[in-house]
């Protein structure tokens, strides 16, 4: 029986060392897959670094946009005259045939009709824009509206700090002065 309890003790030795052998090995498994435990210096350093990229990324979206927004404005800029350019090549083409016209033509009331059909047709083009002339003779001079060349006698007492003359008509767009008129004021 001693044998036997002497080869029980020597296979429970051996399962023992066996056993001791896995935990040890599962032990450095362990140890090598898990992190170490960060200090809260590391942990601040960390979440600072994922803060710092956050900002990056958000800041470089920012400025994407804010490009792409600049170069649509200056697209909207560049094309906002297209719809009345195209609305005037009418008015041109109109011009280009009145002077072949005229070429030939000795009427002068035929031609002067046909300037003023082309001009109304112009105007009523840029009307239709929001583009209002000014109606200046006669109204008190307002340095908001106009632009004194000169001042002259007033012909009368109720035409002082009037407007007696128009040089160059000025004109309202969406009601602000898009030109101002260069009038002549009675003093």
């Amino acid at each position: 029986m001693s044998t036997e309890n002497e080869a029980k003790e020597t296979e429970k030795a051996q399962q023992e060392e066996v056993i001791n052998q896995e935990t040890e090995q599962e032990s450095k498994d362990t140890a090598e897959t898990t992190e170490p435990a960060l200090s809260p210096l590391e942990v601040a350093e960390n979440e600072s670094k994922e803060w710092k990229d956050k900002y990056l990324r958000l800041y470089a979206e920012f400025d994407n946009f804010r490009k792409r927004n600049a170069k649509e404005r200056i697209d909207l800029i560049k094309s906002a005259s297209k719809d009345l350019l195209k609305d005037i090549i009418p008015a041109l083409d109109d011009f280009d045939r009145a002077i072949s016209a005229n070429a030939t033509n000795d009427d002068i009331d035929a031609v002067k009709e046909g300037f003023e059909l082309i001009r109304g047709k112009t105007f009523r083009v840029l009307e239709g824009k929001g583009l209002v002339a000014m109606d200046s003779i006669g109204k008190p001079f307002d340095v908001e509206h106009h632009e004194a060349i000169t001042n002259i006698p007033a012909p009368s007492e109720d035409m002082k700090n009037n407007v007696v003359d128009v040089i160059e008509k000025g004109y309202f767009l969406n009601d602000k002065v898009l030109r101002f008129a260069k009038v002549v004021v009675g003093q």
